[in-house]
C-alpha cells in the first residue's frame, strides 16, 4: 500500500511511518509531498492538514493512528507519549526522552533526504520499543 506525508520528516511523521510498517503494512511504500493537494489518489495520507490520520484535537498523528487501528499495546502508547511531547511540547506527559528524540530527528532532516531519515529512524524506533518493552517486563530500566 502507498502512504503519503509531508516532506521534511520530523518526529511525528517518522514515528508514524515506523508504526505503519510495524503494525499495519509491513510493505508500506512512502511518498513525500510538498502540498496536501499532491497526495496520489492511491495513497493514504498521514500527518498532514485535513488527513484522517493527522492531528485531531490535542492528539498527534501517532496517537490518531493508534486509536484508528485499535492498537492496544501499552509500549506503543508509551512511545505515543514520547512522540506527542516531542511534537507538541505541551507537557501533557512525563516524557524526558522527547526533547532528545526531537533534536535527533530535526538534525537528521537537515542532512538527509526523507527516504534516508526513515531508513535511519526505523531501527531507532525498533530499539526504543524493545527498551520500553523490557522495562515493562522487568519493572525497571533494563541494564
Amino acid at each position: 500500500m502507498k502512504w503519503a506525508t509531508r516532506q521534511s520528516i520530523h518526529i511525528d511523521r517518522a514515528a508514524c511511518a515506523w508504526l505503519i510498517r510495524r503494525e499495519i503494512d509491513p510493505d508500506a511504500e512512502f511518498v513525500f509531498v510538498s502540498d496536501p493537494a499532491k497526495v496520489p489518489a492511491d495513497a493514504t495520507a498521514f500527518d498532514m492538514r485535513g488527513a484522517e490520520l493527522g492531528h485531531h484535537g490535542d492528539h498527534c498523528s501517532f496517537e490518531t493512528i493508534l486509536r484508528r487501528y485499535d492498537l492496544a499495546d501499552p509500549v506503543l502508547w508509551r512511545i505515543g507519549e514520547i512522540v506527542h511531547e516531542a511534537d507538541l511540547d505541551d507537557e501533557r506527559y512525563d516524557a524526558p526522552e522527547a526533547p532528545g528524540f526531537d533534536v535527533a530527528l530535526r538534525g537528521l532532516s537537515m542532512v538527509c533526504d526523507d527516504d534516508r531519515v526513515l531508513e535511519i529512524t526505523l531501527p531507532l524506533f525498533d530499539g526504543l520499543y524493545e527498551y520500553l518493552h523490557r522495562a515493562t517486563l522487568l519493572g525497571r530500566d533494563p541494564a
